[in-house]
């Protein structure tokens, strides 16, 4: 069985942040929850989750949690410089770990294969097929 060595890499607006992501993502899509949209300022966060094994992170985060839908924290890691949303998750302790497609340096890595809480969506939110 042969593992992708493909390597995403991405971070904060002003750089102080960084992350490097090896092989493909467990998942990948838009999440249109309140706290989603509210988060990332849109109709939706697009977003990849990986294995924590499987990214490593440099620089310093803010974190913000809130109550997600199955009552756990949804902590949001981003720059206290620039204010870039970048990931999700506390480093180290959760199985995995979601990155904000937004961050990508090459966005057009990113192929959204689901979308989550489509009920919560604002009727001006396109939801992909």
């Amino acid at each position: 069985m042969s593992q992708s060595t493909e390597v995403r890499t991405g971070g904060c607006l002003c750089g102080q942040i960084r992350y490097e992501a090896r092989g493909e993502p467990l998942n990948q899509g838009h999440c249109y929850r309140e706290d989603c949209r509210k988060s990332s300022g849109s109709g939706f966060i697009p977003f990849m989750g990986y294995a924590a094994s499987a990214v490593t992170f440099s620089g310093e985060t803010r974190r913000h949690a809130c109550k997600a839908a199955n009552g756990n924290d949804a902590v949001r890691n981003f720059c206290p410089a620039c204010g870039g949303l970048v990931f999700g998750g506390i480093v180290g302790v959760h199985e995995q770990d979601t990155i904000y497609a937004g961050s990508l340096d090459d966005p057009s890595t990113f192929q959204p294969a689901m979308a989550i809480f489509t009920r919560c969506a604002p009727a001006w939110a396109a939801i992909p097929p």
